[in-house]
């Protein structure tokens, strides 16, 4: 087993100092503990219960080119990205009623686990974000654009956002997936790219490793092997979170010498 700790690549957060070059009011104390900033450049989501998600109705910054889901024309960003958004000071959420969400109300909302994420999962996520690398939800598409059919990837070129085709990964698939599932049972969570300044959601390719989060006990050897088929030859790492520290490990198979 191999295990790395990450707390030392900050100098990998290049795709995310692009966005903020401009802004002197963002900065960081720490990657365990964050503050809202005030900034120039906000954007303006309204979430939505019913889809546990929340949908982006004024987009400002060059960070939703690596951020939300694409349906319909619409923009879409998890209970997640909506957390790191805000807390960054780049997006003012409200509600279904047009009343502003607070950071405190949408911590309680996370700590229910009814959309699809928990803490663990979260500081997984803004962890990585903070480092620059692109992270998604794992099995959901950027846009339908990039599903890949039995004949092949739908094209992008010549099309818009509104043109996209219909497929079983709509909003309505999303919100069963989030309200089925047990964040308790070992499970790919994110799709994980490294930093990219031409990363495009309508032509992702593949990410460089698909994450898993530990809770609880560590893996079998056969719940590792299952979990390598469903990641379809892509790397495969593990995620624990214990006390604020975030650590991610790989396991590799390894040959006993024959003995005699």
């Amino acid at each position: 087993m191999e295990g790395e700790d990450w707390d030392d690549l900050s100098s990998e957060s290049d795709l995310l100092e692009q966005d903020l070059k401009d802004e002197d009011e963002y900065n960081y104390a720490s990657n365990s503990s964050s503050k809202l900033q005030f900034r120039k450049v906000t954007s303006v989501a309204r979430w939505n219960s019913e889809v546990g998600m929340a949908e982006v109705v004024q987009t400002k910054g060059q960070l939703w080119t690596t951020t939300g889901i694409v349906r319909s024309g619409k923009l879409y960003c998890s209970i997640e990205e909506t957390l790191f958004l805000m807390e960054i000071g780049a997006l003012h959420l409200v509600s279904e009623n047009d009343q502003s969400v607070s950071l405190e109300t949408m911590y309680q909302q996370l700590a229910e686990e009814k959309d699809g994420c928990c803490w663990e999962l979260y500081e997984v996520y803004r962890h990585l974000k903070l480092l620059g690398y692109i992270v998604g939800r794992h099995d959901i598409p950027w846009s339908l654009k990039s599903v890949k059919r039995n004949t092949g990837t739908v094209s992008s070129e010549g099309t818009s956002e509104s043109q996209e085709v219909h497929s079983p990964h709509d909003c309505n698939s999303i919100i069963e997936r989030l309200t089925k599932m047990d964040l308790n049972e070992l499970k790919l969570v994110f799709d994980v790219y490294l930093p990219n300044g031409k990363f495009r959601k309508s032509s992702p390719g593949d990410p460089s490793y698909v994450l898993c989060l530990i809770r609880g006990q560590p893996p079998s050897k056969i719940e590792v092997e299952a979990l390598e088929r469903q990641c379809g030859g892509l790397p495969l790492k593990f995620c624990l979170v214990e006390s604020g520290r975030v650590s991610f490990f790989s396991f590799s198979k390894v040959e006993l010498p024959i003995l005699p």
